[in-house]
């Protein structure tokens, strides 16, 4: 062999004999902190992860309530403007919008329809009558009983549809 080459040779075993003794210096350490890691990762993994999974849960819910709202609103004004008089028509169309909100999963206690008509007679043809659903979303697991029911948000939508010249 040549000598550079045997030089080279020499600092690889000596830098492996190095890293060697470093090593099983290290293993024989009496002050080693074995798990401490998985301890300390697992408890600020739970410290961040339950409010972050809780508030993408509360975002679901106000979501899914806007959703909700949306659907109700556009139902109960088309069924409102299907109904021959003014009083069947409010009745069809709260029922059809605490049905539609019902189907999302929502109380009915948690919601108020309105109505208003634009001019003033409900069942004239060209009449625009706009139906404006709320929902207060509650928060999700929360455990207190319905009096003191904590809110996420209320969300409102409204719908708006022309009552037809023939019927």
């Amino acid at each position: 062999m040549p000598p550079s080459s045997l030089n080279v040779f020499r600092g690889r075993t000596d830098i492996r004999a190095f890293l060697k003794n470093r090593f099983s210096e290290a293993l024989r350490n009496e002050h080693r902190e074995e798990g401490s890691a998985v301890v300390e990762f697992t408890f600020f993994a739970l410290l961040l992860m339950v409010p972050l999974v809780y508030f993408i849960i509360t975002v679901g819910q106000i979501q899914g309530g806007s959703f909700a709202v949306v659907g109700a609103a556009d139902q109960a004004a088309k069924v409102f403007v299907a109904q021959p008089d003014a009083e069947s028509a409010q009745a069809a169309a709260e029922q059809s919008a605490l049905i539609a909100l019902a189907d999302f999963g929502h109380d009915a206690g948690q919601a108020r329809v309105s109505t208003r008509c634009d001019p003033a007679d409900c069942q004239a043809a060209g009449t625009a009558i706009t139906v404006t659903v709320n929902l207060t979303v509650p928060l999700p697991f929360v455990p207190f009983n319905e009096d003191f029911r904590l809110k996420a948000s209320e969300v409102e939508a409204s719908s708006t549809q022309l009552v037809g010249r023939f019927r």
